[in-house]
């Protein structure tokens, strides 16, 4: 009597389709990492109009002798906090522009920011492009 089955089990197996799927994990991978962005602080950059309004910003200049000008006033630098903050008004809704000299003290030019973030204004600090 013959008690063996007609059908034979094949013990191999085939890695073709498991290294299918390693490649394509592979590929999935090495594509998702490119898209990871070093940086981890999102920031909302602004936008740069062609127009801008003179009347919302006051300039503070600071020469390299160290006197302090708001607009086109010189004012003494006891007084620099004083008088930003009359021509800045109530609403504080206008922002400062810090042109300091490049030769100017480091100093100086952080008085002028320290009073601005004790009043809680908006500051730029300006550069000369290239």
């Amino acid at each position: 009597m013959n008690l063996r089955g007609r059908n034979k089990v094949d013990p191999s197996f085939n890695m073709s389709s498991m290294t299918d799927i390693v490649f394509l994990l592979l590929i999935f991978f090495m594509l998702t990492s490119t898209l990871v962005t070093v940086s981890a602080i999102d920031v909302l950059l602004p936008k740069a109009g062609g127009k801008t309004e003179n009347n919302t910003s006051i300039a503070v200049t600071i020469t390299k002798d160290s006197d302090f000008f708001i607009d086109k006033t010189k004012i003494a630098s006891n007084n620099l906090e004083q008088e930003l903050l009359n021509k800045v008004g109530a609403e504080k809704q206008k922002t400062v522009v810090i042109r300091g000299d490049q030769n100017v003290p480091y100093k100086n030019v952080m008085k002028v920011i320290d009073i601005a973030n004790r009043n809680k204004l908006k500051m730029i600090l300006a550069v000369k492009g290239r």
